[in-house]
C-alpha cells in the first residue's frame, strides 16, 4: 500500500494593490508635468454627460501639451484608452473623453475665458 501525502492547503493568491479609479490616474499623471490648479468634479448627481471631469492648466503650449501626453500614456499604460482628444495641435484647451471622465488641460488664458469652475459651480468638488 502506497502513504498518500496530505492536501497542500490551497494558498491563496496575493491580493493585488487595489488600483486607483481612471480619473485618479488623470491627475496623478497630471501632477507629474506640474499641472496648474487641479479640481474634479463629481457630475454623477447632476445626470451630466459624464461621471467626473477633471481641469487643470498649463503655463505654456509646451506644457499643456506634456501634460496631456503624460495622461494618454499612463492611462493607456492602464488600459484605458481616450474615446477622442481634441484641441492637441493649437494646446490653448486639449479636451480628452474617456467616457466616464472627461480631462480639460488648458492655457492659464483659455482656462480663465472658459470658466468651467463657475458652470459646473453646483457640482460636488473633489479634494485633490
Amino acid at each position: 500500500m502506497v502513504a498518500k501525502r496530505p492536501l497542500k492547503a490551497a494558498r491563496k493568491p496575493a491580493a493585488e494593490p487595489a488600483r486607483p479609479s481612471a480619473w485618479k490616474t488623470a491627475v496623478i499623471a497630471a501632477g507629474a508635468k506640474q499641472a496648474q490648479d487641479m479640481r474634479v468634479f463629481d457630475l454623477r448627481e447632476m445626470g451630466g454627460f459624464t461621471d467626473f471631469l477633471v481641469i487643470c492648466h498649463g503655463t505654456n503650449p509646451r506644457q499643456v501639451q506634456a501634460i496631456s501626453d503624460e495622461i494618454e500614456k499612463q492611462l493607456k499604460a492602464a488600459g484605458e484608452r481616450a474615446l477622442s482628444i481634441e484641441g492637441y495641435t493649437h494646446a490653448d484647451w486639449i479636451l480628452m473623453d474617456y467616457g466616464d471622465f472627461v480631462v480639460n488641460v488648458f492655457s492659464d488664458k483659455a482656462r480663465a475665458y472658459y470658466d468651467l469652475e463657475r458652470l459646473w459651480r453646483d457640482a460636488r468638488a473633489i479634494a485633490v
